[in-house]
């Protein structure tokens, strides 16, 4: 058994099993019986946009005074459900092969095609516009902000994160009118929104697994948003070259605008410092040791300085 801090997931031999923990974030509320089973419905609704036949559906799990049992037809109570997936090989996702150094032009071509005609398709409406509007945008790196200064000294030097502050405030008075130009070239899409290189496998044609399903805020966005995260991720692994190459194809398949240039710069330092600020998070979990959490601080620092060169 793999566990998150929101999930236990059972790898078996050609299946695997995710369960979601009864935890409440606030930006997550898995704490209901019937918000997990909605939630595990969505997260197959959602991923068969780009995973298709890998997300099997979702099971029950039933406990009959004993055991637990999943996808049997067994008497007893339903506690809880499962979301079942066919287990995808693991050398075959990208990270894998990228750190086997076996990535090749042919993989990122069809990765970008993939991730275009995605976009390109995924729903749309005015309230999933919204979300590009910059004052709506602006409470994500609001929030980043504030939970990271308390990291100052720590993860993050105070000059970068002034730095790095006083950019994404320009940013927004200055090029407030690309957002709404991205609005109007109908760009802000219902996303994947954790798309990185864990999440894909390099089949014949690419899956992509694992989007965000509990919280629409992280998901509806600037289709350039989505794939900076990717790009950012090859990046901070030492795969500027691939980066370059698959933004080059995206822009390509996808008819990209001039600008996306300039709103590819903002996402790529949010997105690097969202990671940095993710990682800083484990320096109060109790259950983390002290190596870890030095580990922690070291890939948090990697990706504020990520994000910090960006904006030079």
């Amino acid at each position: 058994m793999i566990q998150t801090h929101i999930s236990m997931v059972f790898v078996c031999d050609n299946y695997v099993y995710k369960i979601k923990k009864p935890v409440n974030f606030g930006f997550l509320d898995f704490s209901s019986l019937e918000k997990r089973k909605f939630f595990c419905e969505k997260e197959v609704e959602l991923n068969r946009r780009l995973a298709g036949d890998v997300y099997v559906g979702v099971f029950p799990v039933i406990y009959d005074g004993k055991r637990h049992f999943v996808n049997k037809a067994v008497k007893g109570d339903v506690v809880d459900y499962a979301v079942k997936m066919k287990r995808i090989p693991e050398h075959m996702l990208m990270k894998k092969v990228f750190e086997r150094g076996e990535l090749n032009e042919e993989h990122i071509k069809k990765i970008a095609e993939v991730i275009s005609r995605f976009h390109l398709s995924a729903d749309t409406s005015s309230q999933i516009e919204s979300f590009g509007r910059p004052e709506v945008f602006r409470i994500n790196t609001d929030e980043n902000f504030d939970q990271v200064e308390k990291y100052i000294g720590i993860s993050i030097d105070k000059d970068k994160f002034y730095e790095i502050k006083e950019w994404t405030d320009r940013f927004y008075k200055e090029k407030s009118w690309i957002f709404e130009l991205r609005i109007k070239e109908k760009r802000i899409r219902d996303c994947h929104g954790d798309l990185h290189m864990e999440h894909i496998c390099l089949s014949e044609k690419p899956i992509i697994i694992d989007c965000i399903e509990f919280n629409d805020r992280f998901r509806y966005g600037d289709t350039v948003g989505d794939i900076a995260f990717l790009l950012m991720d090859l990046e901070y692994h030492g795969g500027e070259r691939f980066s370059k190459m698959l933004w080059n194809y995206y822009k390509q398949f996808a008819n990209e605008s001039e600008e996306a240039e300039e709103m590819l710069k903002f996402y790529k330092v949010y997105r690097a410092f969202v990671r940095g600020k993710v990682n800083s998070f484990q320096l109060d979990d109790p259950s983390i040791g002290q190596r870890e959490k030095e580990e922690a601080i070291k890939r948090a620092r990697s990706y504020f300085d990520l994000a910090y060169s960006y904006i030079l």
